[in-house]
């Protein structure tokens, strides 16, 4: 299994970005993916995540409104929108699948919202 997210950078408050997490190795539309983030100094946790068909998803309070996650089952590939982004955004983004009991992990992308 390989999680490789993209899409990071340094972004102005109030701007935008996507992010992207390209997967292989398992049979990416038979599973619910995962977005979390880890500020400094704070624990991982989870931003969104979506069913396998992209029917349901889920979102963190302090994104609501904001971010939406969605996913091409067709390029194995899902995406957090962030819009409306606040320097309290700022951290390390990871894409994650739980496989039967496994969880795997993707190597994250920074995310910096500053002026």
């Amino acid at each position: 299994v390989q999680l490789v997210e993209s899409g990071g950078g340094l972004v102005q408050p109030g701007g935008s970005l996507r992010l992207s997490c390209a997967a292989s190795g398992f049979t990416f539309s038979n599973w619910r993916m995962s977005w979390y983030r880890q500020a400094p100094g704070k624990e991982r946790e989870l931003v969104a995540s979506i069913s396998s068909g992209g029917g349901n998803t889920n979102y963190a309070e302090s994104v609501k409104g904001r971010f939406t996650i969605s996913r091409d089952n067709a390029k194995n590939t899902v995406y957090l929108q962030m819009n409306s982004l606040k320097p309290e955004d700022t951290a390390v983004y990871y894409c994650k699948v739980l496989v039967v009991v496994s969880a795997y992990w993707g190597q994250g992308t920074q995310v910096t919202v500053s002026s």
